[in-house]
Order: structure tokens, then C-alpha cells, then sequence
């Protein structure tokens, strides 16, 4: 798999946030830090594309039985 960078501001407080947690050892640097924040919205973001098929499914299938 290839890298690619994306070009990124953070509002002060927010890359204030970034750093502590870096230095505080959480995570080895800032990258790893977003890297994984990321992950983890696209997981939650296909969780709910997930929900919301299956709610749709059953919706139907309900509407269907009458």
C-alpha cells in the first residue's frame, strides 16, 4: 500500500491537543495520531451506513408483509 500526504490546518487549540497527547506518549507523533483518528471515524461512519441499510431493509420488509 502506498502513502500519500494530505494537506491539513488544525485550528490552534485543536493542534495545542495534538501535541500534548504526542508528548503525554499516546501516540509516537501527530500523524499516527490523525492516522488513527481517522480509522476510527470511517469504521464508525460504515457502522452507520451499516444501521441505517438494515433499518431500511426491515422497513421494508415490513411494509411488504401487509
Amino acid at each position: 500500500m502506498t502513502s500519500k500526504s494530505v494537506p491539513t490546518k488544525f485550528p490552534e487549540k485543536m493542534l495545542e491537543e495534538l501535541n500534548e497527547a504526542v508528548e503525554e506518549g499516546w501516540y509516537a507523533n501527530r500523524s499516527e495520531l490523525v492516522r488513527d483518528a481517522v480509522r476510527e471515524r470511517l469504521r464508525e461512519l460504515k457502522s452507520e451506513r451499516l444501521e441505517e441499510a438494515i433499518k431500511e431493509d426491515v422497513e421494508w420488509g415490513l411494509k411488504s408483509d401487509r
